[in-house]
């Protein structure tokens, strides 16, 4: 069970702040024996009740050196592309990678659409909207969580820099691009 002030992942909805564990009085519906999260967006508005045993999907976001060995990871992780061309396949694939709720399918899925998104302008073509859509919220997902992880403004994750680091010519090595990587990203470790 999550604790006060604890920061998790909940869905879809990205990393939240749990502000109280409680039998929250006038919510229609709660029982009074029956416990609820209160949790705050951190980087939306509003609050959120949820019983503590809903079968809604929620972790502890990434620690500090998750969020670094992530980070070192990026330039690693392959794309994942779908072999169809139909926008429901599309979609469903991307919602496959998203529902995992795991870092490493949502840098996967942003380096999916990118690299479709590089090949699409290159035949003088917009990206996709559909590919638009789910690339911005990865992106949010991803880097809210690891700002918070870092405990760094999220401006500064969700910029070119990333985008920059993780996707360079594929004439330098691994390595390099892994080590500017995690040069850059420990440049912008000091809280703002």
């Amino acid at each position: 069970m999550f604790q006060k002030g604890d920061l998790i992942v909940y869905g879809n909805m990205g990393v939240c702040r749990v502000e109280a564990v409680e039998a929250p009085a006038g919510l229609p519906g709660a029982g009074e024996k029956k416990l609820y999260y209160k949790l705050d967006p951190v980087y939306e508005t509003g609050t959120v009740y949820i019983p503590v045993d809903a079968k809604v999907f929620m972790r502890p976001i990434l620690t500090h050196a998750q969020a670094e060995a992530l980070i070192g990871r990026i330039p690693e992780i392959e794309e994942n592309p779908c072999g169809g061309k139909d926008q429901q396949m599309l979609a469903e694939h991307y919602r496959s990678l998203m529902r995992t709720h795991d870092c490493d399918d949502l840098v996967q899925l942003i380096k999916t659409i990118y690299g479709k998104n590089r090949e699409r302008t290159a035949q003088g073509k917009k990206p996709a909207r559909t590919e638009a859509e789910y690339m911005k919220r990865a992106e949010e997902l991803l880097h809210g969580e690891l700002a918070a992880a870092l405990g760094i403004s999220f401006s500064i994750l969700f910029s070119p820099f990333l985008m920059t680091l993780s996707y360079p010519s594929n004439t330098l090595d691994v390595n390099l691009r892994k080590k500017r990587l995690c040069h850059k990203a420990s440049l912008f470790l000091i809280k703002e």
